[in-house]
């Protein structure tokens, strides 16, 4: 029977499941091609699994025992050859981490040592800017030869400055410490 779909068109009921049929059309095929010769086609297989299965569990197991052995563990039913054995491998595995230690070590050395060496560059090229600018009257001062009190306005006699000082805003702050506040008074 048709059914709709959310498209609005007809659609075979089936039509949905023609991925499945191929499958099932396969299986009988095999399941009647078993019953007829009398041979399991996936005994070799399933076999196959179990061997491997059974090897990817002993690795596992050795592996477990090796790290049990590592650590301190499991070492009664080892001989002194086996211990010896042991030992060395340990020393081995040490000497590579050491040696992965120092190099990182120097490799982080090296990178600092190359950035101060770039900072030091750019600070050098920063003052011999700043010190081109000083050169250049436009940008720097120069001393012309010219008076600077009157520059400065302290014609008629200064009348116009006023000096200030920094009084303490509590008494009990005297000392004026860090966390003093003052309040700027015309002297």
């Amino acid at each position: 029977m048709p059914r709709f779909l959310s498209s609005c068109s007809l659609v075979p009921e089936n039509y949905l499941n023609m991925s499945v049929i191929p499958q099932r059309i396969t299986k009988k095929i095999f399941d009647r091609y078993q019953q007829v010769s009398g041979i399991n086609l996936w005994n070799s297989h399933y076999e196959r699994m179990q061997e491997h299965l059974s090897k990817q569990k002993e690795v596992n197991n050795n592996l477990r025992r090796e790290i049990r052995q590592r650590m301190g563990e499991d070492l009664d039913d080892l001989s002194v050859d086996e211990l010896r054995g042991l030992e060395q491998n340990m020393e081995n595995s040490l000497k590579v981490v050491r040696e992965r230690k120092y190099h990182v070590i120097s490799t982080q050395t090296d990178t600092c040592k190359k950035k101060i060496r770039n900072l030091q560059d750019t600070n050098a090229s920063l003052l011999r800017q700043l010190e081109e600018r000083d050169e250049i009257p436009h940008f720097g001062f120069v001393d012309n030869g010219g008076d600077y009190e009157s520059a400065l306005g302290l014609a008629n006699n200064g009348s116009h400055l006023f000096a200030f000082r920094l009084q303490p805003n509590q008494p009990n702050l005297q000392d004026g410490g860090i966390y003093g506040s003052y309040d700027l008074r015309l002297a």
